[in-house]
């Protein structure tokens, strides 16, 4: 009995990426008629938007061979529930707060993300916003003005034309959904070898190992100003760092072998989930978990945007040209992330300071 525990544990920590929406495969262990509740209770939370439509053909041509690309924005929102765990002020506006772009290669064992900081200045290209306003194309804009400005399809678009790349899907998750998700799975474990004291998270920690609910988790990842140099770059280190907390906790707690348990973080995932139409679904996201149950821990490679800072302004950066060049190629080229991208990445302020590379981009808003 205990082999079969420890098998079964050994199998959930390999999940990492995909841990979510196998919660979601597995509520239709439950039985017949469990099974169609959930899946219709689960299926009415997501909300989706028709990105192919708004975007029409003027795209990088679709992914091909198997590999693919997804899209995961973090909206800083101040509406609903958000608002009290948010901290600042957006006024009626939502901004994408946290950008990654997830690249599975073409036989889905390998997932690279990037990380691109929010206040890279782009070429924004004209979109239309989500009530049919017309927005017009604009250069050197911070990139999470996209979809400040014009929503999931505009921040796909200019996405699309930063990396050359197409986004075959898009996810977007919310404040309150991911506190809500952190709760669901019995909080998560950092480490941190300073004190952090953020007035605008509202996070404070005395350095050592922490275990965090909710609200405390997403001040986590919030936190720039009280540690490292205060740039955006160490907050990406912060979130890289939650995404392997999470993933151990969610391995851990054997998640498949706990049916109140999933149902509880599907139900709150799927709440806090806006996607591309193709991904609206509960039979569509298990079946993005079946193509990529290849993919743990140990084969995701996480980097941030090769950057510098930005010569009109030294509170913004630009994306370091011969290093982002060479990102972008190679995972359009399905090829792994260069090893000259790799040995310039900023280190996580919570470890006690920051590369060189993060120094350059210092102070940036």
């Amino acid at each position: 009995m205990s082999d079969r525990r420890t098998n079964r544990t050994n199998r959930s920590r390999h999940r990492g990426l995909r841990i979510a929406l196998y919660a979601l495969a597995g509520l239709l262990l439950l039985g017949a008629g469990a099974a169609g509740y959930a899946y219709w209770r689960l299926n009415g939370n997501i909300r989706s938007v028709d990105i192919d439509a708004q975007l029409g053909t003027g795209r990088p041509p679709a992914s091909t061979g198997g590999a693919f690309n997804v899209l995961v924005l973090g909206s800083d929102s101040r509406a609903g529930s958000n608002g009290s765990l948010a901290g600042g002020d957006t006024g009626d506006s939502a901004r994408s707060d946290t950008a990654m772009v997830v690249h599975i290669d073409h036989d889905h064992a390998h997932a690279s993300v990037v990380s691109i900081p929010r206040d890279t200045l782009v070429s924004r290209p004209a979109c239309t916003a989500p009530d049919g306003t017309a927005v017009p194309a604009a250069r050197s804009v911070m990139y999470n003005s996209a979809f400040e400005v014009g929503g999931p399809a505009c921040a796909v678009k200019t996405t699309e034309q930063l990396t050359g790349m197409r986004m075959d899907h898009y996810v977007q998750v919310d404040f309150a959904g991911f506190a809500s998700m952190i709760d669901s799975i019995g909080g998560v474990d950092v480490t941190t070898t300073v004190p952090i004291s953020d007035q605008d998270s509202g996070l404070r920690l005395p350095a050592g190992t922490h275990h965090l609910g909710g609200a405390q988790a997403l001040a986590f990842v919030r936190t720039r100003h009280a540690i490292g140099n205060g740039s955006d770059l160490g907050r990406i280190e912060l979130q890289k760092q939650m995404v392997k907390s999470i993933m151990r906790q969610v391995g851990s707690i054997g998640l498949t072998a706990n049916p109140a348990r999933m149902w509880s973080v599907a139900d709150k995932l799927t709440r806090s989930m806006t996607t591309d139409s193709d991904l609206a679904s509960v039979s569509s996201l298990v079946g993005l978990a079946n193509t990529i149950k290849a993919v743990g821990p140990d084969q995701m490679t996480m980097v941030t945007l090769p950057v510098v800072t930005a010569p009109s302004d030294p509170n913004r950066v630009v994306p370091q040209k011969a290093q982002a060049a060479a990102l972008w190629t190679a995972l359009q080229a399905d090829q792994p992330v260069p090893q000259s991208v790799l040995s310039e990445q900023p280190t996580n302020p919570a470890d006690g300071g920051a590369s060189p590379s993060a120094a350059r981009a210092a102070g940036h808003g």
